[in-house]
């Protein structure tokens, strides 16, 4: 029945009036909602845009929403969604899909000018295969650092510049404005850390998270697991062994929901690797991050050809302290050492900001003027060229 509803809703969003469709957001998951709301509520809001949603399942956060200006349509992950990347007709289309055009969603065959949105403040050159960005042509850029690299494999590559803007994270704007204090900590047992790697082969949870949350645990503390979800997509069961180990334990936790926020304000201490969400702890919310050193996680062999040291590497040692995996007998007095000195890396984290996330605070509105004016100019081009045509 999934595929008819899905059908259903593809067809509906192809029946619009070409002028209707300005617009579009395609989200790859329902997390995608979490980075392109700050975009969408003054896109939609002061700039009194209509937007089309397409989203890939039912529980996306904009299936549910009020707005009278975001209309979402559900073509989940199957044949319809195939469908509608290969035949969209849009001016604009923005999206975090990594790897558009290498996979199985292609640009359209129909003029459409692509947008991506950066979702984290990792690099675009290690995490990400080579060519996943090669297919867009605007970036919203985090920071001068993705607009660096970027610029620099098309000078590699002798590839055509792409129009690159700077935007900022939304998540850290977020975490910025919301951010409160963790409960005081006065015993062991008030210590919470907070369990939150990357995915992969090579990162925390299938290599040593079992060691990790039993050693915390075993000093007293409390801890909460906070997996990257495409490790419930991709490796479920080291997410469920843990929490089948511990689950009757009352000082450990477990969350899956990335717009919940409680386990990052009320924790004291991240452990994670190469995630981004140990920049958006520590420089969102000024606490300290250990880093398990494991392999550097790449889908990128040829990195190193750029010359630039990614993000992830540079900052680490900025926001916290690295770990080597076979210490983590010294975990617990790490996290004590971290926790009795709250601020010792909060006088980075200030200048770290300003140097390499752009528009902080007002990525939104930056994203959402960028998107408008990406639209109009497209718009105004299409009707020239129908203008011309029908002239001939």
């Amino acid at each position: 029945m999934s595929f008819f509803r899905e059908w259903r809703a593809y067809r509906a969003f192809r029946a619009l009036p070409r002028d209707e469709r300005r617009i579009v957001f395609l989200a790859e998951s329902h997390q995608d909602w979490h980075h392109f709301r700050p975009v969408l509520d003054h896109l939609t809001g002061a700039l009194a845009e209509t937007v089309l949603y397409v989203c890939a399942d039912t529980g996306d956060p904009a299936m549910h929403q009020q707005s009278p200006r975001i209309r979402a349509f559900c073509v989940g992950k199957g044949l319809p969604r195939i469908w509608f990347c290969q035949f969209v007709q849009a001016d604009v289309l923005v999206t975090q899909v990594l790897d558009l055009g290498n996979l199985e969603l292609k640009r359209s065959v129909h003029p459409v000018h692509y947008v991506f949105m950066s979702h984290s403040l990792t690099s675009a050159h290690m995490a990400d295969r080579e060519d996943s960005y090669d297919h867009y042509d605007t970036i919203l850029c985090c920071g001068p650092h993705f607009e660096r690299e970027v610029r620099r494999r098309e000078e590699l590559k002798g590839l055509p510049a792409k129009r690159l803007i700077p935007h900022g994270y939304g998540r850290l704007d977020d975490l910025l404005a919301h951010r409160r204090d963790p409960p005081p900590v006065n015993a062991d047992s008030d210590i919470h850390v907070l369990l939150a790697p990357s995915w992969g082969p090579q990162t925390i949870l299938p290599v040593c998270g079992m060691e990790i949350v039993d050693t915390i645990l075993a000093a007293g503390f409390r801890v909460t697991l906070r997996p990257h979800y495409q490790t419930r997509w991709k490796m479920p069961e080291v997410i469920d062994r843990i929490v089948g180990r511990h689950r009757g334990n009352p000082r450990f936790a477990h969350v899956e929901q990335m717009a919940e926020s409680d386990s990052l304000f009320d924790s004291h201490v991240m452990i994670t690797e190469w995630s981004g969400a140990g920049q958006d702890y520590g420089m969102g919310l000024e606490k300290p991050v250990i880093y398990i050193d494991l392999p550097q996680k790449s889908r990128n062999a040829a990195w190193r050809s750029l010359g630039i040291e990614p993000f992830e590497s540079y900052v680490r040692d900025k926001l916290g302290a690295l770990l080597p995996p076979g210490e983590l007998s010294k975990l617990p007095d790490l996290v004590r050492d971290l926790v009795r000195e709250p601020g010792r890396f909060g006088g980075n984290v200030a200048k770290l900001r300003a140097d390499w996330v752009y528009n902080v605070g007002r990525s939104g509105i930056a994203g959402a003027e960028a998107i408008a004016m990406l639209a109009r100019e497209t718009r105004d081009a299409r009707l020239e060229q129908e203008r011309q045509s029908a002239t001939r």
